[in-house]
């Protein structure tokens, strides 16, 4: 009999039957009785309550805590469960502190070389965030429980260039967090087709007693995907190809948004694809961290627009030296 099972089918007898002592174990699982006492030492180290007791009555069971204790995590799933929960307090998860609370119950019920070990893996891990979703933490929670229950939602919703807000009834099918924000894909009554809606834009809810039927077939990550290449393939593209210092080309394509644009890369040369909008509203704002560090090859009109941006902070800080010393 292989070692887990053995460990295995001794729990699950201490469960059902309570106390049982070595030789019973070992005659119910056909091994020796050494190998029993091998099954027990494991478990126990492995965070499992198996209490002895002595004497003609004595035997084995397990403590009464352990009904509530999880069954069997390897080190390894202790770690990834402590590393996800990091990413997902990152992220927002509307559900963290439940995850936290999963977390305290398997440490609770973990030896303190166990809790050691975890602590040594865990505490060079930091997940840095460069948005607060805690301003809306709750509109996520509510929002899954109208997506399970498959109930109509009665929103306010703020577009960020409208002058008023908009008072909408949708269906909610599922929620996405993409590029660091939460998106809400729902079935909109008044536009009467599906939309996208941004959580942190959602000003106002409460779920009615409305009922939906999800389509047969909808997938929530399809839509997005083909929405988010709708609106890219309704600009115009331009090429853009950059060269400089390798680490300043590896840090520009593992960039959020040119990371997903970018068609081919070399040690000192990338190649990207961007809106012909994005190329002078926002780019030139990430390339300018980079100072001389990277050049751009094409357009001519992406190098022009840098240089006025960088004319006009001269400028700008040249006009305030001068303010200042008056």
């Amino acid at each position: 009999m292989a070692k887990a099972d053995g460990m295995l089918a001794i729990v699950w007898m201490l469960k059902s039957r309570g106390r049982m002592t070595a030789q019973n174990l070992a005659d119910a699982l056909e091994v020796s009785v050494r190998s029993v006492y091998r099954y027990i030492d494991s478990l126990c180290a492995s965070g499992v309550p198996i209490e002895a007791e002595a004497g003609h009555d004595g035997g084995f069971h397990l403590a009464p805590s352990f009904n509530d204790a999880p069954l069997f995590f390897r080190p390894e799933e202790k770690i990834a469960l402590k590393h996800s929960a990091l990413f997902a307090r990152t992220a927002g998860y509307p559900f963290t502190k439940d995850l936290e609370q999963a977390l305290h119950k398997i440490e609770l019920y973990s030896t303190p070389q166990q809790l050691e070990d975890l602590s040594q893996h865990t505490r060079g891990l930091a997940v840095v965030n460069s948005i607060d979703h805690s301003a809306y933490a709750d509109t996520l929670s509510k929002l899954t429980l109208g997506i399970t229950a498959c109930r109509t939602v009665s929103i306010t919703y703020r577009k960020i260039k409208a002058q008023s807000d908009t008072h909408r009834n949708i269906d909610p099918y599922g929620m996405i967090h993409w590029r660091d924000r939460w998106y809400l894909i729902a079935f909109c009554h008044l536009r009467t087709e599906i939309r996208i809606f941004r959580v942190d834009r959602i000003q106002k809810y409460a779920l009615s007693s409305n009922r939906f039927v999800r389509p047969d077939g909808f997938s929530i990550t399809d839509f997005f995907a083909e929405q988010q290449l709708q609106i890219q393939t309704s600009e115009q593209l331009v090429r853009m190809v950059l060269t400089g210092e390798t680490d300043a080309i590896a840090d520009l394509s593992r960039h959020w948004f040119l990371k997903p644009r970018m068609v081919s890369r070399w040690s000192k040369k990338a190649v990207f694809v961007v809106e012909e909008q994005s190329l002078h509203a926002y780019i030139p704002h990430i390339l300018l961290a980079f100072g001389k560090s990277i050049f751009i090859a094409e357009p001519a009109s992406l190098r022009h627009r840098i240089a006025n941006l960088a004319q006009q902070l001269a400028d700008y800080y040249q006009q305030s030296t001068d303010r200042t010393c008056q």
